[in-house]
C-alpha cells in the first residue's frame, strides 16, 4: 500500500502455489482502485515504479512484481483499476 501512496483499494485478491523444482511459493493477484484525480496519479507512479520496487518481506522474496492490466475512466470521476501479479518465494 505504501507504493501507491495509501490511495489505493484492494477490489480483489486471489493467490495460487507456485512451485519449481528448487523453489516454492505462491502468485498473488491484486486488483486495486485509484478514485479521484490525486489518487489516479498516484496510480500512474505505482504502475511505472511497480516493476522495480525492491520488496522486504521477511522470510519471503519477491521473484517477479508485473501490471497485467489497467483500466482508465474520466467519467463521472476520475478512477484507474490495476491488476497486477507478484510471484512470492519461501526463503530458506
Amino acid at each position: 500500500m505504501a507504493l501507491s501512496d495509501h490511495r489505493a483499494q484492494v477490489i480483489a485478491q486471489s493467490e495460487r502455489s507456485w512451485a519449481s523444482i528448487t523453489f516454492a511459493g505462491a502468485r498473488h493477484v491484486f486488483t486495486l482502485i485509484f478514485v479521484g484525480e490525486e489518487a489516479v496519479e498516484a496510480g500512474e507512479r505505482f504502475v511505472a515504479n511497480l516493476p522495480e520496487h525492491e520488496f522486504a518481506l521477511s522470510g519471503h522474496l519477491v521473484a517477479d512484481a508485473t501490471v497485467s492490466e489497467v483500466e482508465h475512466r474520466m467519467v463521472p470521476s476520475p478512477r484507474m483499476v490495476v491488476t497486477c501479479e507478484v510471484l512470492m518465494l519461501e526463503e530458506g
